[in-house]
């Protein structure tokens, strides 16, 4: 199929270049004439693991990148709107979604082709029908059904895999209007055989999103709360808690063998320093002021955000119990981005952390194996020391903070075996075993 792609953020690029991978032909529009001159050489804008050698091998065959909205759309048979939904407080803001249904509109005015435009964005339920269908049909004078097709396809793709996600993935939810919609999503994702497809209506699709988003925040505010007792009760250990509950069998079912099946979802019920990204803040800020406005206040989900928002405090906490004066404290700290795999620092842990450490006068040496370009544009010319190896990071430091679960810190107890006075350990991610230092603190603990 020929395929337009408006948006090349982490969901536009990454669904176009894997679109093109699979076979389909791709054009991804995008306003920045720069990252689309970086995209036509095959240099994604963005940092996603694997995204780079998929891009080289498409760009220029089956995938390329323009300005030109006009063009893409009219020599294409599906548009997929992907561009960013940002929460301003007490709604997403829907500007840019409402740019390119116009523009969008506009082209199909003069499109004698049936034509199917699919919101990819996440938006809440009734924006795909109740927003983008009425300006498409405003704009382009034609009726939504008749004359081109309306559908919501939302993405289910975690940062740092998103690659193998939507390569390989475990459902394909397609929302439409009609059956002619929903018909030319089919074939779009025909390519995809032997996946889970669901078919509904495009406000179910939307809230499809929302609901699995929120549900995973849920478990990690949950996990981080139960942390967080463990810790005040003492002596109890979060990581052989959540060891315990993951062991019932209706978490980890055990197979006639004997054999234990660990589905992924359990690394969800696990205690942190909190998450960020650019998904599930957003998301369940969005679906919780959605119920509101609706006369459904979401208490449970209002006090996942509250848990979330004060959660890398339970690091400084820690701190300040050894260095409850921070000047001139040297500090290490591991990770800026806000999970492994991603580039990405949106409402990372990792910013207030080392906001209140530069607040407090500490010396500060960061570590991030890719996230570094992002730190530096956030913090501009605060006096941070960007290292490029984990080994300079932890030299002569009397803290070190983990803060992203990057498999490179796996190496930390090697570095610092035989350290004559080794610095303390802050484990804000319970990734390493504490009995491997010295001096260590981890959340739940």
């Amino acid at each position: 199929m020929k395929v337009s792609v408006v948006g090349t953020g982490y969901v536009g690029l990454v669904s176009g270049t894997c679109l093109a991978e699979k076979g389909h032909d791709v054009v991804c529009v995008d306003i920045d004439q720069a990252k689309v001159d970086q995209i036509n050489q095959g240099i994604p804008p963005i940092y996603e693991a694997g995204l780079e050698d998929m891009l080289k091998a498409n760009v220029g065959t089956r995938l390329r990148a323009t300005t030109d909205l006009r063009t893409a759309v009219m020599e294409s048979q599906i548009s997929l709107i992907a561009v960013g939904t940002p929460f301003r407080g007490d709604e997403i803001d829907l500007r840019f979604i409402e740019t390119v249904a116009r523009q969008i509109g506009e082209v199909l005015k003069d499109k004698a082709d049936y034509h199917v435009v699919v919101v990819k964005s996440t938006v809440v339920p009734g924006t795909t029908d109740e927003v983008v269908l009425s300006i498409l049909e405003e704009a382009s004078g034609k009726k939504a059904g008749a004359d081109f097709g309306v559908g919501m396809n939302p993405e289910f793709l975690k940062e740092g895999e998103a690659i193998p996600d939507f390569m390989y993935p475990d459902r394909i939810v397609l929302g439409g209007i009609d059956d002619r919609s929903l018909a030319v999503l089919r074939e779009l994702y025909s390519v995809f055989e032997g996946v889970d497809q669901l078919e509904t209506n495009c406000k179910t699709a939307e809230m499809i999103k929302y609901t699995a988003n929120s549900l995973l925040a849920t478990m990690i505010s949950f996990a981080n709360e139960i942390g967080n007792l463990c810790a005040a009760v003492g002596g109890v250990d979060v990581m052989e808690v959540t060891k315990g509950v993951h062991l019932d069998k209706r978490l980890t079912p055990i197979l006639p063998s004997g054999e234990r099946i660990v589905p992924s979802f359990t690394t969800y019920i696990e205690a942190g320093c909190g998450f960020g990204g650019s998904c599930f803040p957003k998301d369940v800020k969005a679906l919780n002021a959605y119920g509101a406005k609706k006369g459904m206040p979401m208490q449970l989900l209002n006090a996942v955000i509250d848990v979330n928002a004060v959660q890398y405090k339970q690091v400084m906490t820690r701190l300040a119990k050894h260095f409850p004066n921070l000047d001139a404290v040297r500090v290490a700290v591991l990770g800026l981005a806000f999970k492994p795999g991603t580039d990405d620092m949106r409402e990372s842990p990792a910013i207030p952390i080392v906001q209140e450490l530069l607040a407090g006068s500490a010396k500060v040496k960061a570590f991030d194996p890719v996230a570094t370009h992002e730190a530096q544009k956030i913090f501009e010319n605060q006096p941070i020391q960007y290292c490029d190896t984990l080994a300079e990071t932890v030299q002569d430091v009397d803290v070190v903070l983990l803060l992203t679960r990057w498999n490179d810190f796996k190496a930390l107890p090697e570095l610092l075996q035989g350290v004559a006075n080794p610095p303390l350990v802050i484990d804000g991610r319970r990734m390493l075993d504490k009995t491997a230092f010295a001096r260590y603190e981890g959340i739940g603990l």
